[in-house]
């Protein structure tokens, strides 16, 4: 059996690689590691980091197809985020003009819930914890 010692990080292909940039680091504040144009492959790779710990590379591609959202399919469902006051979270993602599904709260533990989209339209849950 392998010893996997945690998730080392979370790769995205986005359409508009302005557009996702601005939503990870200015809505979702997210800190910028390192950027880095591909000339090769026409492409850009932003390496990001949530509270100092490598977390996602965001990809850019010239006209990559569409991700499938719904209905759902194979693959990767959402990217949850863990937070500890949603209310203020629904707050904020509202003077950004990101409008949250309704709360809901898990059947299992109790905790409250909601999902947005990124600029792609890959589900994205804050979870409080």
């Amino acid at each position: 059996m392998l010893k996997i010692e945690a998730i080392h990080h979370i790769a995205i292909i986005c359409r508009d690689y302005q557009c996702s940039k601005d939503f990870y680091t200015k809505v979702l504040g997210l800190e910028i590691v390192r950027e880095i144009y591909r000339k090769e492959r026409d492409s850009y790779k932003l390496d990001l980091s949530l509270n100092g710990n490598y977390l996602l590379e965001l990809f850019s591609f010239p006209s990559p197809p569409k991700r499938v959202s719904r209905p759902e399919a194979t693959g990767l469902r959402h990217l949850a985020f863990a937070v500890s006051d949603l209310d203020s979270c629904v707050a904020e993602l509202a003077k950004n003009q990101l409008s949250p599904e309704p709360i809901r709260t898990d059947e299992f533990t109790g905790k409250r819930f909601t999902f947005i989209a990124d600029p792609d339209d890959l589900p994205i849950e804050l979870y409080e914890i």
